[in-house]
C-alpha cells in the first residue's frame, strides 16, 4: 500500500507526507498539470526550479500520442519526459466523456480521436493497461462523468463508476503481480535467490477509486462509503467545478474516507479559494490546467487578484509584476516588458507568464501546509482571500 503519514491534524484539513518510489510528496500540495507527459510552455526543469513536487499525466491524450508502448520502451513517464519526482495519471475518463458523439456501455466508452477521427474504445482494463505501461507512481480509476447534473444522470454515472472501480482494481491487481513475478524471475535468473524481489520493484505503482456524486451529498456518500469500502492506496474526488457548496461536499466525503489514505481533488485549483477551501476540508493534492492556461492568455495571478497583462495601462510600468515573488519573471522582469512580449506575441511571454502563475499557485500551496503547521491558517485564510478578491 501507498505510504502515507500525517503530521498534524486541524479538524478535516491535514498536513502530511506521500512517500512514493519517486520521492515524496509534502502535502497539501499543487500538482502541475504535464497533460501530455509536459506542462504547457515549461520544461522540466522550469517545473523543478519553480519548486513543484509532482506532475499529473492525462492518460487519454498519451493513448492517442506517442502511445503508451512507446513510454514504456522508454523506461517509462520518468525516463521519458526526465521528470524524476513523483507523478500522477488520471484515468483519460474526463476528456472522453468532453468529446461529441461518445458511445457508453457497461463495458466501457467508444469515442473517435480529436485528432484523425480514428474509432477508438477505453475500457476500465485498457485504462489500467496505459497507465500502467506510462509508468506513473499513481493512477485513477476509470470513472463515468455525468453529461448532465441531474439527479438520475448523476446517480447512473455513479453506479457505472463503482462497477468500473471493481474492474479497475481487478486488473490492477493481475498487472502488479505480473511485474512482480517477471521481477522475481529477473532476480532469480541474476543468481540473487532473493525471496523479497518484489519490496525492490523498479518502482511499484498505485491506484486512486475515483469519487463521483456531483453536487449530491447522498450520492457522494454512498460513493465515498463504496470506494472505501475496495481499500485502494488513495482516492480522487472528482466531477467539482467551482467552489460553491465545495465546502459542503467535502465534509461529507472526507468525513467518510480513511484518514490514513491520502485525497486528491481532480482538476481544482486555478481559484485560489479552491486550494485553501480543499485544504481545510481535507484533500492533499490538487490539480489543475488554469494557472498555465490563463498565463498563456496574459492573465496573471497577483497578491491583489488577476491582472491582464496585456492592458494598456501596463506599457509603462517598469515595475515588478510582485515585489515579494522570487520565479524568474518577478525577479528579472518588468511588467512592461512582459506586456511588450504579448503585444508582439512572443513566445517569451508565454514560458515567463506560465513560470509565474504556476509558481503562485505550488508556493501558495506551500504557504497553506506552513499555516496548518503553525496554527495560523484561519488568519492566513481571511487576509489572503480579502487581499486576493478585494474584499476588506
Amino acid at each position: 500500500m501507498l505510504k502515507f503519514d500525517i503530521e498534524k491534524r486541524k479538524g478535516l484539513a491535514r498536513v502530511g507526507v506521500i512517500h512514493t518510489p519517486h520521492g515524496d510528496i509534502k502535502t497539501p500540495a499543487f500538482v502541475g498539470a504535464a497533460t501530455r507527459a509536459t506542462v504547457k510552455a515549461l520544461t522540466m526543469k522550469e517545473m523543478n526550479e519553480l519548486g513543484s513536487q509532482a506532475i499529473l499525466a492525462n492518460t487519454y491524450h498519451l493513448v492517442l500520442r506517442p502511445g503508451p508502448e512507446l513510454i514504456q520502451e522508454a523506461g517509462g513517464i520518468a525516463e521519458y519526459s526526465s521528470w524524476h519526482k513523483p507523478t500522477f495519471t488520471d484515468s483519460g475518463g474526463f476528456q472522453i466523456f468532453s468529446l461529441p458523439n461518445v458511445k457508453i456501455n457497461e463495458n466501457g466508452v467508444k469515442f473517435k480521436s480529436h485528432i484523425d477521427g480514428a474509432s477508438l474504445e477505453m475500457t476500465p482494463e485498457s485504462s489500467m493497461q496505459a497507465q500502467w505501461a506510462i509508468g506513473a507512481d499513481i493512477h485513477m480509476a476509470f470513472d463515468h462523468l455525468a453529461k448532465s447534473e441531474s439527479y438520475e444522470d448523476m446517480k447512473t454515472a455513479m453506479e457505472r463508476t463503482h462497477a468500473w472501480l471493481d474492474r479497475c482494481v481487478a486488473e490492477h491487481s493481475r498487472l502488479n503481480e505480473k511485474v512482480r513475478k517477471q521481477h522475481c524471475k529477473t532476480i532469480r535468473d541474476n543468481g540473487s535467490g532473493s525471496r523479497n524481489a518484489f519490496s525492490c520493484l523498479p518502482y511499484e505503482q498505485y491506484l486512486y477509486a475515483v469519487v463521483q456524486g456531483g453536487t449530491f451529498n447522498d450520492l457522494r456518500a454512498e460513493s465515498a462509503k463504496y470506494c472505501a469500502s475496495k481499500n485502494p492506496d488513495g482516492f480522487g474526488i472528482g466531477g467539482v467545478f467551482t467552489a460553491d457548496g465545495m465546502d459542503e461536499m467535502l465534509k461529507t466525503v472526507n468525513s467518510i474516507l480513511p484518514e490514513d489514505k491520502p485525497r486528491h481533488l481532480l482538476g481544482m485549483g486555478q481559484e485560489p479559494i479552491d486550494i485553501f477551501v480543499g485544504a481545510e476540508y481535507g484533500c492533499d493534492t490538487f490539480d489543475c490546467v488554469g494557472p498555465t492556461r490563463m498565463a498563456r492568455n496574459g492573465s496573471l495571478y497577483t497578491n491583489d487578484g488577476r491582472i491582464n497583462i496585456k492592458n494598456a495601462k501596463f506599457a509603462h510600468d517598469f515595475t515588478p509584476l510582485m515585489d515579494d515573488c522570487d520565479c524568474e519573471l518577478c525577479k528579472n522582469y518588468t511588467r512592461a516588458y512582459l506586456h511588450h512580449l504579448f503585444k508582439t506575441d512572443e513566445i517569451t511571454a508565454k514560458v515567463l507568464a506560465s513560470i509565474h502563475n504556476e509558481h503562485f499557485v505550488v508556493h501558495l500551496t506551500d504557504q497553506i501546509r506552513e499555516s496548518l503547521l503553525n496554527d495560523s491558517f484561519d488568519e492566513f485564510k481571511k487576509t489572503f482571500l480579502a487581499r486576493y478578491y478585494n474584499t476588506k
